[in-house]
């Protein structure tokens, strides 16, 4: 097959006629939308899996501990799928590599359970019951058609408990919609667009897990890059942090501690020009994420309140600002993220923002 793969009647463009090749871009901005999602749910899941290790290290010590997110920890982080389709398949090989989670770790729901003999084979859990996947998991994907969702909801909305975390990649129905059909808050969706420059970086022969080793191809994939023509809508990644104040306030952390853990776990990641001045790196602050009023009145021990994601992602916050105006805050994160999966920048490779507002 190696000897045929450059023959140009073998390529997927020679069946296409002439004047249909217009709409070949398609093609690649499907990949790439296939390699975003999974780089931010594989992005997630390894910030999970590393602070529930910091919290587990924090209860048995009762100090704060800087956890590399590369770091190998046995802090079991418990994650289901629901949909067995390409991006199922797609998403489960992703995690299972590159966060990794152990196969006895993930398991996926889907209808059709003999399809997956591959992930079986890999020791993955697959079978048919949406609701004990969801009672079972601590982070549940959903990977299912838009037309199968309400359904799907309605299985498993008793299932799900107040810190289960629901992400989903159905882009048909809107975080509203979700969150009444679920009758839960704890919900994360990212949202993608298209910008007005399109250009396929995305590599139409390399694996999804090979193409996030690639480093163009991962720095277009980060939350503030317009590169490749695909941009993650950032009210994303404030879902994400009020996503981590939720799990510290499940543990009735004080809401000191959860900031001092915050900076240990988003902004360890010191690039050579900050290091310079390590005294002007961001460091979290109480406002930062609620408003001067609540934090006012909230004392030292007190926890976090318990935030709606779906409002989190539809609304302004304190946060929002903070992260916008934030240049440096911005360039840790960007180095954080690349670094997550193995590839550091360098003076070379410049962190560019979008520009573009949150919402």
């Amino acid at each position: 097959m190696d000897m045929l793969k450059d023959l140009a009647s073998l390529q997927f463009e020679y069946g296409v006629p002439e004047e249909d090749r217009i709409w070949l871009y398609l093609q690649g901005r499907s990949r790439g939308l296939m390699i975003e999602a999974c780089a931010h749910a594989t992005f997630f899941c390894k910030l999970l899996y590393n602070l529930r290790a910091s919290l587990n290290e924090n209860q048995n010590s009762r100090q704060l501990s800087i956890v590399s997110l590369n770091a190998a920890t046995t802090e079991e982080l418990k994650v289901g799928i629901i949909g067995g389709g390409h991006l199922g398949k797609q998403l489960a090989h992703t995690l299972l590599q590159l966060v990794p989670i152990p196969a006895e770790s993930l398991r996926i729901s889907t209808r059709r359970p003999e399809t997956l003999g591959e992930l079986q084979k890999l020791k993955i859990k697959c079978f048919y019951q949406n609701a004990n996947l969801v009672s079972w998991a601590d982070v549940i994907f959903l990977c299912c058609l838009p037309s199968q969702l309400p359904n799907i909801c309605l299985e498993i909305q008793t299932s799900l408990s107040k810190t289960s975390i629901v992400y989903s990649f159905v882009a048909a129905i809107p975080l509203p919609r979700l969150k009444l059909l679920l009758s839960h808050t704890n919900i994360l969706r990212p949202q993608y667009w298209y910008g007005e420059d399109s250009v396929n970086i995305w590599g139409a022969n390399k694996e999804i897990i090979a193409a996030l080793q690639d480093p163009t191809i991962l720095q277009a994939t980060c939350p503030f890059s317009p590169a490749g023509g695909i941009i993650l809508n950032i009210k994303w990644l404030e879902g994400v942090f009020y996503a981590v104040l939720n799990i510290c306030t499940a543990r009735n952390m004080a809401h000191s501690q959860v900031l001092q853990l915050l900076s240990d776990l988003f902004l360890s990641m010191h690039f050579e020009d900050c290091g310079k001045d390590a005294a002007s790196c961001p460091k979290f602050q109480l406002t930062d994420f609620v408003s001067k009023a609540y934090g006012k009145n909230l004392s030292q021990e007190r926890p976090f309140p318990w935030f709606d994601l779906t409002a989190v992602q539809l609304r302004e916050t304190p946060f929002s600002q903070h992260l916008s105006s934030n240049p440096l805050l911005q360039d840790h994160l960007t180095h954080l993220y690349c670094d997550s999966f193995g590839i550091s920048l360098t003076n070379e490779q410049p962190v560019i923002s979008t520009g573009l507002p949150s919402q």
